[in-house]
């Protein structure tokens, strides 16, 4: 855990001390812990180590930075002599590992005031339990804009992504078998190969040679461009219809007209038990709950005993912030089927017999054109809402016949034409037909009309680990674990639900890495294959995670030189 490899080499009872942290670690801890955390384990100060901060020197200072010049020269302006030192001593973390040339100055300037300096290796950020980030600042535009095909940037990105996948490999103790999508670009290639080199160098033993054995899981890669229709797609479950549909920032959205805030965060236990829900089961929930903690109010109520009355005083802040919790989390349900009765109601219909080709009784779409063209002549329906529509149509027919001419969509028709970056198809080619990974049939499974569409990545989860991936179109670049390597060894492992915990820490892990960012509904895909799969969790991660309005502005911006992009990664 992040906490313990930090606090626990300078744990003392009744001693207070001041952290120091960094952009990139300020980010890191605020999503492994919270303030009241760090307080319970004697920090009573937060600062950057950037600015200029007022001396402490009875205190210990702990440094969890990043090894880059900037934070490494505001660790050392700090200690520069002894007498004038800010601190009484330093505990140092670095995120990875840290140069010679750094390390080297850090010795000879600092060394003494230095009790502890360790590379902890966690170049990721735990975005939730089975969802990590990179930190890769624009990865998006340096992974596909055309304007860098010439520069080295695109390896340095390579680069460092592939770096920081190995920090996560290692923060969980795997030596995956790396596999990639193969495709028209060797983008996903290129990355796994870096990711089994940079796994080599970080397992190998130096005195005798050897590289740790591959453990019990996978690391399959895939570009962005593999599924495009996922992206773009109205979703219906809660936490996928929320960040599509209104304005959160930073995990937080305040409702109009009031001063609360609901924060969409791990903690919240009612968030993760109904983020994967679909909207109308979510308002169901949430009504329910807030009758069942009323009807458990007033029973207590009226049991006039000084001892219930007792009871009821000290249950009143548990109800009063389960209450506060429901009423958010309606507000918000309740604002996200506002903008779906106002207008995305008539759209996702449309939407999901484009991206399926069948409509909801089962019947082939004959002409998408006809699905089409009462979207675009709305006019209720937004413009990026329209664009969406049309790239699902072009999504579905393998691209357009030629050139799609669209009144009104001048300004924005690098959103549509600038996928050919992904190697998604715009202008149909007959001598190259895309060939799409084959669908498993879900045609017994329950599901809403509107919500029909289920990601692709969610059929390649359940596919390796049935090991029913084709190794032409899948291949290693690394030794295959034996786990992986015959029919159904995986699924084969279940376990009753009983000793569900215990075999997931022991069982195989999936680790699906896509470049150029993750949608929420592919998020969702990873929980819900690892509670079907008991014996394999399954972890997914990516360079950003994707909001569908965002991605356009990014894709539109490709074609634009890096110094007017509209860059928004987060």
């Amino acid at each position: 855990e992040l906490k313990s490899l930090i606090f626990d080499d300078c744990r003392k009872e009744d001693e207070w001390k001041i952290i120091l942290l960094d952009d990139y670690t300020t980010k890191l801890l605020s999503m492994c812990c919270k303030m009241t955390d760090l307080l319970a384990e004697g920090i009573t100060v937060v600062e950057n180590v950037y600015k200029t901060r007022e001396p402490v020197p009875h205190m210990k200072a702990i440094y969890f930075i990043t090894p880059t010049k900037k934070s490494v020269d505001g660790l050392i302006d700090d200690f520069i002599t002894k007498s004038s030192s800010r601190y009484k001593a330093a505990y140092v973390y670095f995120t990875d590992f840290c140069p010679d040339n750094l390390f080297n100055k850090i010795k000879s300037t600092c060394a003494k005031s230095i009790r502890r300096c360790k590379e902890i290796n966690i170049s990721f950020f735990p975005y939730e339990s089975q969802v990590f980030t990179l930190n890769v600042p624009d990865a998006f535009y340096r992974c596909y804009s055309p304007t860098l095909e010439k520069t080295k940037d695109k390896d340095a990105v390579m680069q460092v992504m592939a770096e920081q996948i190995v920090t996560l490999c290692a923060t969980l103790d795997e030596n995956p078998g790396v596999r990639y999508k193969s495709g028209p670009s060797d983008r996903a290639s290129k990355l796994a190969e870096l990711v089994e080199k940079n796994l080599e160098n970080y397992y190998k033993i130096d005195e005798i040679s050897q590289i740790k054995a591959k453990t019990h899981s996978q690391l399959i890669i895939i570009d962005r461009g593999f599924d495009p229709v996922s992206t773009v797609l109205h979703e219906l479950t809660f936490q996928a219809m929320a960040y599509d549909l209104l304005p959160i920032e930073n995990d937080t959205y305040k409702p109009a007209g009031t001063e609360r805030e609901a924060i969409l965060e791990e903690d919240d236990e009612l968030w993760v038990k109904i983020r994967h829900k679909h909207i109308a089961d979510v308002i169901e929930y949430v009504n329910q709950g807030q009758k069942r903690v009323k009807n458990a109010t007033c029973h207590f109520f009226f049991q006039l005993s000084i001892s219930a009355l007792t009871q009821l005083m000290k249950k009143m802040p548990h109800y009063r912030k389960e209450i506060s919790r429901q009423v958010v989390h309606l507000n918000l349900a309740e604002d996200c089927m506002k903008k779906f009765k106002s207008s995305i109601e008539r759209l996702c219909k449309a939407e999901q017999d484009l991206a399926l080709g069948t409509d909801a009784e089962g019947q082939k779409v004959k002409d998408s054109m006809r699905v089409l063209l009462p979207v675009l002549l709305n006019k209720s329906h937004e413009s990026y809402d329209k664009i969406r529509a049309i790239l699902l149509y072009i999504f579905s027919t393998n691209g357009m016949r030629s050139c799609l001419v669209l009144p009104g969509f001048s300004c924005d028709s690098d959103m549509i034409r600038n996928w050919k970056y992904l190697d998604v198809p715009i202008i149909s080619s007959p001598a190259a037909p895309q060939i799409q990974h084959p669908r498993r049939d879900r045609s017994s499974e329950e599901t809403y009309q509107l919500s029909r569409w289920t990601p692709l990545i969610k059929d390649v989860m359940e596919d390796a680990i049935e090991n029913k991936l084709n190794s032409k179109d899948w291949p290693y670049c690394s030794q295959c674990p034996p786990t992986w390597n015959g029919s159904g060894v995986v699924s084969a492992r279940q376990k009753p639900k009983g000793s569900y915990k215990g075999e997931r820490k022991s069982g195989a892990r999936l680790i699906i890495f896509v470049i150029g960012g993750v949608s929420y509904s592919e998020m969702r895909s990873a929980y819900e294959v690892s509670e079907a799969y008991k014996s394999c969790e399954v972890i997914i991660g990516s360079t950003h995670i994707l909001r569908p309005r965002r991605l356009l502005d990014e894709v539109k911006s490709l074609s634009k030189p890096k110094d007017v992009a509209c860059i928004t990664n987060e």
